[in-house]
Parts: structure tokens; C-alpha cells; sequence
């Protein structure tokens, strides 16, 4: 309850109020806002001189991947997996693609009819730099969850369950191996390429994504009697308290580590490409 609550306030604080509009928010707000995205941020690569169909055969080969990836692991292993943290994730990552893939086409569309624009001129003379509609921002607030949710649940399974399950000599499989693997190098992919801010206060939502999980996981068990998909989430458990401490504190570095990858990606595009890099912290 204090997370959703510090979430909350971290959002009615920071996030700028907008209103909604087949054409973008026409209300004004400033420029410096954390939360301000314009329209054609969801879809241009962050070099200007990039075509932005490159950014499309991207989201377009990922989505197709891990959409193939998701349906034979349930295939596999049944709608159970649906039970777990990860293939949430998962499956918010493979759903951020299929809109990222739209968004390009779209892009690409654009750019194919005003390209001397786009290239050229600025943010604030473009009559097409206006500020996103409700999509776009659940499309950046989607990227945003992504990133930390990937860090966490990857660096559980690297480096917690992966040494645990050695010990015991078990194999892992294939399909569990590359899920664990396959959507960060994406993840990553996209992170290098897209022009999308990464406001630190959308933790918020990344911790709101978590307890939607975990109250998802309390409704189950009260109304089934079945197994946790994670021991640490038993409130049987005396320790109960602790681990959800634990898991909720772990949110903070994994975030983290993610908005220090986009620094180092700002630091070093503005580096090697000083001239056409249009990438916002």
C-alpha cells in the first residue's frame, strides 16, 4: 500500500495534465516539463540522418520474435506461465513493440511525404513537432515499465535463480534461457535508436505494474487454493513482510541502472554524432 501511495503522488506530481485530442494535446506546457512528449518522438530514430524505417524492421523483427517466443512457450507450458512475473513482463514488452511497430508505420508514412521538414527544421517552427495524444505517452509509460521490469526480473534469474538451479545440477531449457535473454538485447536495441525521454519519476509506474501483479497473484489465492509461483510472495510466510520490503527496494537500482544506460547513451551518441543526435534526457 505505501509504494502505491508513493507512486501515486510521484505521478500526480510530475506528470503533465494533458487532454487528449485526435491530433495531439493542444494544451500548452512547458517546455522543460519532465513529463513532455511531442508526437514525433515515439517514431524517429534519435540520429536525425537515419531513416526511420530502420527503427520499424527493428520494432517490426522483435515484436514478430517474441510473439513467436510467447506462443510456444504457452504451447509448452500451458497458460499457467501466465502465473509469473516474468511472462507479464514479458508479454508488456512483446505488446510495446506491436505499438512501436505501428507508430513507425505511421512515421515512416510521414516522412515519406514531408521528409525536408522533418529533417530540417526545427522543434519549435515544425508544424508537425506537437505534443503527443494518449498513445504516445502510454507507448513511452510502456517503454519506461519495460526497462525496469526487464532489469529486475532478468537480474533475478542471472543472478539468483541461475546459480541456485546450478547447484542442484538443473538444466535449464532453451526457451527459458533465451526469454530471459533475448528481450533485454531488444530492449536495448530500441533503447540506442529511439528518440523516447526517460523521466526518472515514472518509476512510479513501474512499481504500480508490480503491484497490479502482486494483487493479482492475492485475488488468485483467495479465491483458489494453489501453489506461489514465488515462495517470497506467501504472506503464510513470517518473513512475508521482509520480502515484499525487499522486492519493493529492489525497484530503485533496477530503475536505476536503466536511467544510468540512457545517460551513458546521451553522453556518448552526443559524442559521435555531435551534429545530427537529437536525443533528450
Amino acid at each position: 500500500m505505501a509504494s502505491m501511495v508513493l507512486s501515486s503522488i510521484l505521478i500526480s506530481n510530475n506528470e503533465c495534465p494533458r487532454q487528449d485530442s485526435g491530433k495531439g494535446c493542444k494544451q500548452k506546457e512547458p517546455a522543460s516539463s519532465p513529463g513532455i512528449l511531442y508526437e514525433d518522438e515515439v517514431w524517429k530514430p534519435c540520429i536525425r540522418s537515419m531513416h526511420p524505417v530502420y527503427l520499424l524492421v527493428l520494432r517490426a523483427f522483435a515484436f514478430v520474435v517474441l510473439l513467436l517466443m510467447l506462443i510456444l512457450n504457452v504451447i509448452v507450458d500451458g497458460g499457467t506461465i501466465f502465473f509469473y512475473y516474468t511472462q507479464w513482463t514479458f508479454t508488456l514488452v512483446t505488446i510495446y513493440f506491436a505499438l512501436g511497430s505501428w507508430f513507425s508505420i505511421q512515421g515512416c508514412y510521414n516522412y515519406g511525404h514531408k521528409c525536408s521538414e522533418y529533417l530540417h527544421s526545427e522543434p519549435e517552427v515544425s508544424s508537425d513537432h506537437r505534443k503527443a495524444g494518449f498513445w504516445a505517452y502510454m507507448f513511452q509509460i510502456i517503454f519506461q515499465m519495460n526497462a525496469g521490469a526487464v532489469v529486475l526480473t532478468d537480474t533475478v534469474f542471472w543472478f539468483i535463480i541461475v546459480p541456485f538451479l546450478a547447484i542442484r545440477d538443473y538444466k535449464l531449457n532453451f526457451l527459458i534461457v533465451n526469454m530471459h535473454l533475448i528481450n533485454a538485447v531488444f530492449l536495448l536495441a530500441e533503447t540506442a535508436l529511439n528518440s523516447l525521454r526517460f523521466p526518472w519519476f515514472r518509476i512510479a509506474y513501474f512499481f504500480l505494474w508490480t503491484i497490479v501483479y502482486v494483487i493479482f497473484q492475492w485475488i488468485l489465492h483467495a479465491c483458489i487454493c494453489l501453489w506461489w509461483p514465488y515462495p517470497f510472495l506467501d504472506l503464510s510466510s513470517s518473513y512475508s513482510p521482509l520480502w515484499y520490503s525487499a522486492v519493493a527496494l529492489m525497484h530503485i537500482p533496477c530503475y536505476g541502472i536503466f536511467l544510468l544506460i540512457m545517460k551513458a547513451k546521451h553522453s556518448l551518441m552526443s559524442k559521435w554524432f555531435p551534429s545530427s543526435y537529437t536525443g533528450k534526457q
